[in-house]
């Protein structure tokens, strides 16, 4: 009878992976087959005729896309809000389509999130919180949050887990080593994949963990106390658990209000607090954020940051940031054929690459151009268009990107670096980039006004 009931609860769990399947791979399989048939008419077509080809065909891309993840929670959901929020250089009917992924998806009825919250805690959330709010103020790829108030008055964030969500992230990313194999034995012949998968892997089994968001989280709060810019809420300890994490409310604009109400001097400055914050907390901290979303901010007028969601983090293995480190160096000193050989060496090119010195250091050196100038402004245009250059097999570093690998140290810093220069090219932030990072790379002087204040800060605690 036991048995019986086991195998009767797993169909439920099989059906919806195989469903989950299903919908990627009809998606991919449409996909390519459209593209296709692009590809052929296109060879036939003028360049105006293909150009139009190839709108229309990422229009409906787009269109695909957000109709078959709009309604998925999990790993698939938030490479999809990810890929919405690096969607610049595409029409703006394909743009319009994507940018659905970045609302809250469906949430789970209230009977289910007190129950969850009655499992984690031990009683009903109207006991454990003087006033709990129902309906959630937010639903994302994996939990919604609920506004509710402490016992000793204190307004809080009560994040709940959407149950079964952790069996659907391990179909995502079986599917996933599926698919980068695929790609990876068509295209990125570099690709060591099985590492890569493993990292995003070990890094997604901690997120469905709110434990160890809930360690992240007040690390953080208590490394920035008091941060003349960045600030971080606290963790309620004894209202958390594996699937539910409490704590203090954050007041301030979400990134979209923020961009229509703030002025110049507030956007500069939040685009600083958000490079000092990724920078410090990678090179300073060794442990950092790896999922750079714009609903993961909350921003004050003056364009002071607050900093949510600690459920996605990397911390440095020994050795693991010294094997990146040489790449900037040579990177940022300009000097192609040590680019070159620290990419070997750091497992990132082969070694019987063949390629020119200075086609790999202009590749390498594309999402890093704004550290190499004197000064720098990000815009929508050169983010979109530098990550369209080096997704490109067809384009310029075609030949680079078909030797490169992605070593696993480097997956989530890439995913930061993309994030956090999507989310500054939309503020337009303007600043001394390079001079900001050496503050953290080499010690160096402040570079700024925000760095003074920052100095001034860390010599105080």
């Amino acid at each position: 009878m036991v048995a019986a009931a086991g195998v009767a609860l797993a169909h439920p769990h099989r059906r919806e992976k195989a469903r989950r399947t299903a919908r990627v791979w009809r998606l991919t399989t449409r996909r390519s087959l459209h593209w296709l048939l692009v590809w052929v008419r296109g060879r036939a077509a003028d360049e105006e005729a293909r150009a139009r080809l190839e709108e229309r065909f990422a229009i409906r891309s787009a269109e695909d896309v957000a109709r078959e993840l709009g309604g998925m929670k999990g790993a698939i959901m938030k490479a999809g809000q990810m890929l919405s929020f690096l969607a610049d250089g595409l029409p703006p009917e394909a743009q319009a389509a994507l940018a659905t992924l970045q609302a809250d998806v469906p949430p789970m009825a209230p009977s289910l999130a007190e129950q969850v919250v009655r499992e984690e805690l031990g009683d009903e959330p109207h006991r454990l919180f003087l006033d709990w709010a129902p309906v959630p103020v937010a639903a994302a790829s994996i939990g919604q949050v609920h506004r509710a108030v402490l016992g000793d008055g204190r307004l809080v964030a009560v994040k709940v887990q959407y149950p079964g969500i952790d069996r659907a992230i391990r179909s995502d990313l079986d599917n996933l080593e599926t698919y980068s194999g695929v790609l990876a034995s068509v295209m990125l012949k570099g690709l060591d994949v099985k590492p890569w998968v493993d990292e995003i892997r070990e890094r997604m089994r901690e997120e469905v963990d709110y434990r160890f968001e809930a360690d992240g989280q007040a690390e953080f709060a208590d490394r920035y106390r008091g941060h003349p810019a960045i600030a971080v809420p606290e963790v309620v300890r004894e209202r958390t658990a594996r699937r539910v994490l409490t704590s203090e409310w954050a007041e301030g604009l979400t990134f979209h209000q923020f961009l229509e109400t703030a002025t110049e001097p507030a956007r500069q400055r939040a685009g600083e607090a958000i490079f000092r914050y990724f920078m410090g907390s990678i090179h300073h901290y060794r442990f950092f954020n790896g999922d750079p979303h714009p609903g993961n901010y909350r921003f004050a007028p003056d364009g002071s940051v607050t900093f949510l969601d600690f459920g996605l983090m990397k911390r440095w293995e020994p050795g693991e940031l010294e094997s990146i480190t040489p790449v900037v160096d040579a990177l940022v000193a300009g000097d192609a054929d040590r680019t070159v050989t620290a990419l070997v060496d750091g497992g990132f090119l082969r070694a019987d690459h063949g390629l020119d010195s200075a086609l790999v250091f202009e590749a390498a050196a594309t999402p890093y151009r704004p550290l190499l100038e004197p000064e720098f402004t990000y815009r929508r245009t050169w983010v979109s268009g530098a990550l369209a250059r080096v997704l490109d097999l067809q384009g310029p570093y075609g030949d680079v990107l078909r030797a490169a690998n992605m070593p696993p140290s480097y997956v989530i810093l890439d995913r930061v670096v993309w994030g956090m220069s999507a989310i500054l090219g939309h503020l337009r932030a303007h600043n001394r980039w390079g001079a900001i990072l050496a503050e953290y790379r080499e010690a160096g002087p402040p570079a700024t006004e925000m760095g003074r204040e920052e100095a001034a800060w860390r010599a105080a605690t």
